[in-house]
């Protein structure tokens, strides 16, 4: 995998859109070094990087909740990844399907 060609911002970190691969939903948005890209290509399941904590996690590994990766793309200038998932249980750490559940006029 040549991750060379991805603009990763100063912190080494990329945003990463995630989407049901069945049905389209976006459910998160979360961040991708290098090492969590490398691992979620290995594995077949998403990794991110946790900004508050500063480390890698592996989404569901505590929870059950995995997403096993259907295919990752990137966008036109190589900044954002979309990472297509089968997601096992919510995404969302309130239970929510989605972390998008809330409207605008509800807060």
């Amino acid at each position: 995998m040549n991750t060379d060609r991805l603009k990763w911002d100063e912190r080494g970190l990329i945003p990463a859109v995630v989407q049901d691969a069945g049905d389209g939903t976006v459910l998160m948005v979360a961040w991708m070094n290098a090492e969590a890209l490398r691992l979620t290509v290995e594995t077949g399941e998403a990794h991110f990087w946790s900004r508050s904590r500063r480390a890698l996690w592996h989404k569901g590994a505590t929870s059950g909740n995995v997403q096993r990766v259907e295919e990752i793309r990137v966008d036109c200038d190589g900044d954002v990844l979309l990472v297509r998932v089968w997601p096992v249980g919510p995404a969302c750490h309130t239970g929510e399907r989605s972390c998008f559940f809330r409207k605008i006029e509800e807060l």
